[in-house]
């Protein structure tokens, strides 16, 4: 093995191994994730089934979407898996892989609200060039880039987890593969990873954040001008949802990776992940379409319409 590492293989300790208290949390998560897999394809469908939803606003909506398919994809079956089969071993490389893509995927979707915030920072506050401002092209390209800059920030930091030396304990404290829990089981030093979380994690987290947050303060300014109360609540109305979503998501995010690794994880700090990993995926799609009435006329124009004829 390329790390000199004597361990093989990791053990997945997840949640109390208590049949009964096993057997809910089986449940409980096979329903966040059909829910989540029916939510988000619901919005991928719909929004490309009409010409309704042809928006810049949408596009990005439904790579969030396909984002979070994928995303959720990675850690759940996995975890079902384990609560099935009573057996929670992970290889050490299936384990890099699985931290590889849950970081990438991770990262994309930092990266991917502040382009939806600066989407709506343009339609906002610059509406007269809303359209030319965000073009095709434009759209493509930024979604391209989300993606790219994610997948290079995690190589980052699987190779520096790669290099690592795990020759105890090969029992990870949490229900999948992730850097914090593996920077607790290294023998040397972690110095530099956790240089490397901080510094080149760091920047790529808090700068999408940043970007999302300048993006929304003017957002709210320009709001604020709107002399008509109906005005305002309307402009606030095309960005509530994704603003709802940002905060679920950059605060557990943030709880999570920005702060000093410990050798002992508490039980509370288990929790943490399942809302990122797990709960905010599934309520994104409820979020963005349940007080959206142009996805509900879409959705019954293009969709439920169809299956009531039959």
């Amino acid at each position: 093995m390329g790390n000199d590492s004597t361990v093989t293989e990791f053990i997945l300790l997840g949640f109390p191994d208590v049949l009964s208290i096993q057997v809910t949390l089986f449940c409980t998560f096979f329903v966040f994730y059909v829910l989540t897999l029916i939510g988000n394809v619901l919005i991928i469908v719909v929004t490309s089934a009409g010409t309704e939803l042809r928006t810049p606003m949408y596009f990005f909506l439904s790579n969030l979407s396909f984002l979070e398919i994928l995303y959720t994809s990675v850690t759940i079956p996995k975890m079902l898996l384990n609560f099935l089969l009573k057996n929670s071993s992970i290889s050490f490389n299936a384990c890099l892989a699985q931290m590889y893509f849950f970081i990438a995927l991770g990262s994309i979707e930092c990266t991917l609200l502040a382009v939806m915030a600066f989407d709506r920072y343009v339609a906002i506050c610059n509406p007269l060039h809303y359209i030319t401002v965000m073009d095709t092209s434009t759209c493509v390209l930024l979604v391209c880039s989300s993606w790219i800059s994610g997948f290079l920030n995690s190589m980052v930091h699987t190779v520096c987890i790669f290099h690592l030396t795990f020759c105890s304990s090969n029992s990870i404290n949490q229900f999948f593969c992730d850097i914090p829990p593996l920077l607790k089981l290294a023998c040397g030093s972690t110095l530099l990873n956790e240089i490397v979380l901080f510094v080149v994690g760091g920047a790529y987290g808090l700068g999408s954040f940043l970007l999302t947050l300048i993006s929304y303060i003017h957002i709210i300014s320009t709001i604020l001008k709107i002399k008509s109360k109906e005005g305002q609540r309307k402009a606030f109305s095309t960005c509530a949802s994704h603003l709802i979503v940002v905060t679920l998501f950059f605060l557990t995010s943030f709880s999570a990776y920005l702060k000093p690794t410990s050798k002992n994880l508490l039980e509370e700090e288990k929790l943490v992940p399942v809302f990122y990993a797990v709960i905010t995926p599934t309520l994104n799609p409820i979020i963005y379409t349940l007080r959206n009435k142009e996805f509900k006329r879409a959705f019954m124009k293009n969709v439920g319409l169809r299956y009531l004829r039959f």
